[in-house]
């Protein structure tokens, strides 16, 4: 099935929601209105991914092609938490944009300075995100529970995605927790701490757990579904890998974010560890002095992307996405999965880590 009905599929399912809220949300009055269609409004756009992998997981299961109401509202409450979860990331980040539109505190704070209202629109931007991230994950859960209403393996499915949620928030927290810790833990762990934050707080939950919750709403049985995890963390460490490289050295018109956004974010990513371990002292020092600074100018990210590259941290990470699209390979030509289910996942795992800069 083309990823184009797929998106489609879940989008429809989206407009159906979000109109029955809008359609219930008079007694809130105007104001609130346009909280929910801030909400609404971050739900457009974006590649559909997690309902894609969860689409295959579904099939390599033995789910048919052309998929169910559950199915369509299980992926639809994974794109809406995905979209709480950005909210908050960029809220984490002070990050300006999202998919080249403003961010969605960024947004709020536009709509408060347009209104005229009393205050600091900036606060309010960033307080109100807060609680629109807040809502888009009770919007997730709403669609979640309504997809699974009666289903058959709803108990396994349910599982899966409130593991999933924790992992992501605490994968969240240890992304916070490195850019500061970092300094005080020994050189020599960088690269498996840096490790360990994008296997929880995306590689799971891009690909690995979606594939198994569509797997688990059609009944999986174990063999497929550790076929599925074996095949899906390696894809979605190659697909944060890839991110991270992106976060450097991306084009914007292709990332819809500035060029070294992750740099004045200060990000601590494998990518930045391994070219710290290979900087000399000085170096290295300037490294540490400039990453997180958010006023860095386009002269002064450029030089730093040629110090990073100069390690051969570039060429570094771009094996180990190899090295972890071979481990995904492997699982699959060591599964019981069909043909047609192995040649979905290699089709979506290509698109999903071959990302140009």
């Amino acid at each position: 099935m083309p990823s184009s009905h797929v998106a489609d599929a879940v989008a429809a399912r989206l407009d159906v929601f979000i109109a029955r809220i809008l359609d219930g949300s008079t007694e809130y009055g105007p104001d609130a209105t346009l909280f929910l269609d801030a909400a609404a409004a971050t739900l457009h756009g974006g590649k559909r991914l997690r309902a894609r992998f969860c689409h295959a997981g579904w099939l390599a299961a033995g789910g048919p092609e052309h998929g169910t109401d559950a199915l369509w509202g299980l992926g639809a409450a994974l794109e809406v938490f995905q979209s709480a979860a950005l909210v908050h990331d960029d809220l984490i980040d002070n990050s300006d944009t999202r998919r080249g539109r403003p961010a969605a505190h960024r947004a709020l704070e536009s709509l408060h300075r347009d209104a005229g209202w009393q205050g600091d629109a900036e606060s309010f931007g960033r307080s109100s995100a807060v609680l629109l991230g807040d809502l888009l994950v009770a919007w997730s859960d709403d669609m979640l529970e309504a997809a699974l209403a009666e289903h058959p393996h709803a108990a396994m499915t349910r599982e899966e995605y409130a593991r999933m949620r924790r992992d992501v928030t605490v994968g969240q927290m240890l992304d916070i927790t490195e850019e500061s810790a970092w300094s005080t833990a020994p050189a020599d762990t960088l690269l498996d701490r840096a490790l360990r934050v994008a296997s929880f707080k995306s590689a799971r939950y891009s690909v690995e757990q979606p594939l198994v919750l569509g797997a688990s709403l059609a009944g999986a049985d174990p063999a497929t579904l550790a076929a599925l995890r074996g095949f899906g963390h390696p894809v979605g460490m190659a697909f944060q890998l890839r991110d991270d490289v992106l976060g450097v050295f991306g084009d914007p018109a292709v990332t819809g974010k500035p060029a070294g956004d992750d740099l004045r974010e200060g990000k601590r990513t494998a990518l930045i560890a391994i070219a710290r371990g290979r900087l000399s002292d000085a170096d290295r020092a300037t490294l540490d002095a400039a990453i997180g600074d958010a006023g860095l100018s386009p002269t002064e990210v450029t030089a730093l992307q040629q110090l990073v590259r100069d390690t051969g941290a570039l060429e570094r990470v771009e094996e180990m996405i190899d090295d972890y699209s071979a481990q995904a390979e492997t699982a699959l030509t060591g599964s019981a999965l069909s043909g047609t289910a192995i040649d979905q996942l290699r089709e979506l795992a290509s698109a999903a880590v071959a990302r140009r800069a």
